[in-house]
C-alpha cells in the first residue's frame, strides 16, 4: 500500500505537469494532494492504478463534470466508489496523443527510408501514420501535401524540417491492451482521456481515428519484451526498422526500464533498428544524462542521444542538436 505522503507528492507533481494545459486537472490534483480522505480511497488500489490520468478520467467517465470544481469530482469518487474503481481496474491510460507526431516526424525525416515503424505502447496505433498528416512548426517551417489534418508545434532551435513526408513501407505495434479503432466504446474512452478544456485535442483525436480507420493498424497484444523480436523480423522485410515510443516506458517498473534501455541500445549497436524515445527525463536516465529539458518537458532522443525537448503532447519542440 502506498503511503499518503507518496500519493500527495505524486498528485502535486501531476498538478505541476498539468499547469497551463488544464486548470481543472491542476485544481483536482492539488485537491487530492491535500485530501487525506481521497488518499485513503486511492490507497485501496494497486499503486500502478493510482496514476492521476487514469483516476481523473475514470471519475469523468462516471459523470464528474469537467471543467468543474474539485468538490464535484470528489463527490463522484465517494458516491460511485465501486463503479469508478472497477473502471480504474479494467481500463488503462492510453491517450494515444497524435499531436506527438509533430515532435517525432522531424526525427523520422533524418532517417533513410523506406521506414518500417514499430510503436511500443501503440494503444490504438494512431501515431503509426506520420505520413498521413501535414505539419506546421511556426518559427521553423511546414510540411504539407498529405491531404490529412494539420498538426502544429511551436518550434525553436535548428529543427530539421522535413522536405517530404516519411516513406512508410510498413507499420505495426505492441501494447498490453491494444484498442480497436473500429470499437466505439474504446474510442469514447480515448476521448475521456483527453484533458478538460482541450477541445482542440478532442477534435484532433476524432480526426486521427478517422485516418486510422481507413487502414486499421496492426497492433499485437502482449508484453513488448515478448513480441518486439518478431515485430523487428517482420519490419526488416519491408524497410529500415524504427522502434519508437512516447510517454510509455514510464509505466514500466524501474528494473524493466533498465532492461528496455539495454535491449534498445544493443539493437541499435547491432544495426538492427533506429530507436526514437520521447519520455520524461527521469524515465530513461542513461539517455537523459546531463540533458535538462526544462519543467514539464520530455526528452526526445534518437538512438539514445537527446536531440530536443518536447512538450508532452507535442505542442512545442525545442531542438538542441546541431
Amino acid at each position: 500500500m502506498q503511503m499518503s505522503g507518496e500519493i500527495a507528492d505524486r498528485y502535486r507533481d501531476f498538478a505541476t505537469y498539468a499547469r497551463g494545459d488544464s486548470p481543472t486537472f491542476e485544481a483536482w490534483a492539488l485537491g487530492i494532494a491535500d485530501d487525506p480522505e481521497v488518499h485513503a480511497w486511492l490507497a485501496d488500489l494497486p499503486e500502478p492504478k493510482q496514476q492521476p490520468n487514469l483516476v481523473l478520467a475514470a471519475a469523468r467517465w462516471h459523470g464528474a463534470p469537467a471543467p468543474g470544481e474539485y468538490a464535484g469530482f470528489k463527490a463522484v469518487l465517494l458516491e460511485h466508489e465501486r463503479s469508478v474503481k472497477q473502471t480504474i481496474r479494467d481500463r488503462a491510460t492510453q491517450t494515444n496523443e497524435v499531436g506527438r507526431l509533430a515532435a517525432l516526424t522531424p526525427v523520422l525525416g533524418t532517417l533513410d527510408g523506406p521506414l518500417a515503424l514499430i510503436e511500443v505502447g501503440a494503444s490504438a496505433g494512431l501515431c503509426l501514420f506520420p505520413d498521413r498528416y501535414d505539419y506546421d512548426w511556426p518559427g521553423a517551417g511546414a510540411l504539407t501535401g498529405s491531404g490529412g489534418p494539420t498538426l502544429t508545434a511551436t518550434a525553436t532551435g535548428p529543427v530539421p524540417v522535413p522536405v517530404r513526408h516519411p516513406d512508410v513501407a510498413w507499420r505495426g505495434g505492441v501494447d498490453l491492451n491494444p484498442l480497436d479503432v473500429t470499437d466505439s466504446d474504446a474510442m469514447a474512452w480515448l476521448e475521456t482521456l483527453v484533458w478538460p478544456e482541450q477541445d482542440d485535442r478532442r477534435e484532433r483525436l476524432r480526426a486521427a481515428v478517422a485516418v486510422a480507420r481507413r487502414e486499421p493498424p496492426y497492433v499485437v497484444r502482449g508484453d513488448l519484451f515478448d513480441h518486439l523480436p518478431a515485430l523487428l523480423d517482420e519490419a526488416g522485410r519491408h524497410g529500415t526498422p524504427v522502434v519508437f515510443h512516447s510517454a510509455v516506458i514510464a509505466y514500466l517498473e524501474d528494473a524493466d526500464r533498465e532492461r528496455f534501455h539495454d535491449l534498445m541500445t544493443g539493437l541499435v549497436d547491432d544495426g538492427a533498428c533506429h530507436w526514437i524515445s520521447n519520455e520524461a527525463p527521469q524515465v530513461l536516465p542513461r539517455v537523459t544524462r546531463d540533458f535538462d529539458p526544462g519543467p514539464g518537458r520530455f526528452v526526445l532522443a534518437l538512438d539514445g542521444v537527446p536531440v530536443a525537448a518536447a512538450h508532452g503532447h507535442g505542442h512545442a519542440l525545442e531542438w538542441r542538436s546541431s
